[in-house]
């Protein structure tokens, strides 16, 4: 299954992005794979690593042509790694990832944090300022995404961009389940109802999960303002305080409250149907806006034929299962 967090710059969704990665990483040994899409690259210190160890890790951004060519493989509807968009979809003898791998793309730019294997767009440059916006370099999640046929015990979880700004790009759809982390804040509840105003339009499944919740008067503010997007929420935590200090303790010694919040989060995911026909007509439609946008200008022809319409990730998903 495909996961997203999003949410108010500050809400937390960082941090409940790297705790969720860590309760699967311990649940009957599935297979997890994150992504750090956030500007703010912070998901592999959450995940434990240290500030200079996770300063090391490639960026996705910096590896985009690479990705590319590896991705298109035989596809003979793409003429060449430099024809691709960020939104081209799979098709005929493109390579199809698995969570697990292994692939040339994970030995490179994937490594371990926490128990998690993490890969990261890489942060905003100095050498980007004036030139290109950051959606450039998230555009290496979306590919992978689009080529990501996920199987039954396998996860992937993106740390998305703050707010509304996941929908600079189409990468809003590549996701079963979507967490909204939301504070019981007015500020925060207002996030959630932008994003749910946009993702609903395009049939993207949204649940909200409360933080930094004290008492029965936080619970009831969100239930009045978010109904029943309200899944679970998670307490004020000493072992997330631990954790935001520097002080990595194992998973298991989470608060019984906080780890129940986790494991409905898991099974609120695991009932999420997966209907790779969606996913492929959702890809298309983004790729075709892109196309016509400004991807055709640019490459000189009609991108939109890259899209084979009777192609889906269900197969390959199929046979590796």
């Amino acid at each position: 299954m495909k996961a997203a967090f999003v949410g108010k710059g500050g809400s937390g969704k960082t941090t409940l992005a790297a705790l969720f990665c860590r309760f699967l990483g311990v649940q009957d040994a599935p297979r997890v794979l994150a992504f750090d899409a956030d500007i703010n690259q912070h998901l592999a210190v959450a995940l434990g690593a240290d500030p200079d160890e996770a300063a090391l890790l490639p960026a996705l951004g910096d590896h985009l042509e690479e990705i590319k060519e590896y991705l298109r493989g035989s596809n003979s509807r793409i003429e060449s790694a430099a024809a691709m968009l960020k939104t081209t979809p799979p098709g005929p003898g493109s390579r199809i990832l698995r969570v697990d791998g292994p692939n040339p793309l994970y030995e490179r730019l994937v490594r371990p944090f926490g128990g998690v294997r993490l890969a990261a767009t890489g942060p905003f440059a100095a050498d980007d300022l004036g030139v290109a916006c950051y959606h450039s370099k998230v555009g290496a999640v979306e590919l992978m995404l689009n080529h990501l046929a996920d199987g039954p015990g396998e996860y992937a979880v993106v740390d998305m961009t703050a707010g509304a700004d996941s929908f600079a790009s189409g990468l809003f759809t590549r996701f079963d389940l979507t967490f909204v982390v939301c504070e019981p804040t007015v500020r925060s509840v207002g996030v959630y109802s932008q994003y749910v105003g946009y993702a609903r339009d395009h049939d993207v499944r949204v649940a909200v999960v409360g933080n930094k919740v004290d008492d029965a008067d936080d619970v009831a503010f969100l239930r009045d303002e978010v109904g029943d997007d309200l899944l679970c929420w998670i307490g004020r935590s000493g072992f997330v305080k631990a954790t935001e200090r520097g002080r990595f303790l194992p998973i298991d010694e989470l608060e019984p409250s906080n780890a129940q919040a986790l494991a409905t989060m898991r099974a609120a995911l695991d009932r999420c149907g997966k209907d790779w026909s969606r996913y492929a007509q959702q890809a298309a439609e983004f790729h075709t806006r892109n196309a016509l946008a400004w991807g055709n200008a640019r490459a000189g022809a009609d991108l939109t034929a890259q899209i084979d319409p009777g192609f889906t990730l269900a197969p390959a998903t199929a046979a590796a299962r």
